[in-house]
C-alpha cells in the first residue's frame, strides 16, 4: 500500500464511523503520535491507536470535515474543522506513512486556545472510557 492508498484508507476510516479494527490496520508497529494536549510523543502502535481512536470519536461526527489537504510523497497535511459544545475548532493533521503505506507519524495541531481546552476535556474522557 502506498502513502496515497494510506491517505485514502485514513479518509475511509474517518468517514466510516471510526471502526477500531480498520484503524489498527493503518498503523505501523513503531508509529508515533504527537498530541496538541500531551507534552511527550506517544510511541508504539497500541498507544497511537488509543489516542487516534479517542480523537476520532471525540472530534469526529456530523460537524467534522476536512477543508483541504496538501500531499507530498509520503506525507500529507489535512486541515480540519469541527464544533464541540458550540466551540469552533480548527486544526491540522500532519501524517507521514512508511514504505508499506502504514501511518508512521501523526501530529495534530489545534486552534484557538479554548478549542485546545475542549479537545483536552473530550480526549481525557474518551481515554478514561477506553481504559475501563
Amino acid at each position: 500500500m502506498s502513502a496515497h492508498e494510506g491517505l485514502a484508507a485514513w479518509h475511509a476510516y474517518m468517514a466510516g464511523g471510526g471502526n477500531p479494527e480498520a484503524l489498527k490496520v493503518l498503523l505501523a508497529e513503531d508509529a508515533v503520535f504527537h498530541s496538541p494536549v500531551v507534552h511527550t510523543p506517544q510511541e508504539g502502535r497500541d498507544k497511537v491507536f488509543a489516542y487516534l481512536h479517542a480523537a476520532s470519536h471525540a472530534l469526529g461526527g456530523d460537524d467534522f470535515r476536512y477543508l483541504r489537504e496538501i500531499v507530498d510523497g509520503d506525507q500529507a497535511m489535512l486541515e480540519f474543522q469541527t464544533e464541540l459544545d458550540d466551540i469552533q475548532i480548527n486544526g491540522v493533521d500532519i501524517i507521514r506513512w512508511d514504505s508499506e503505506g502504514k501511518i508512521k507519524d501523526f501530529k495534530v495541531m489545534v486552534r484557538p486556545l479554548k478549542a485546545i481546552n475542549k479537545v483536552w476535556e473530550k480526549m481525557a474522557a474518551m481515554l478514561a472510557a477506553q481504559a475501563g
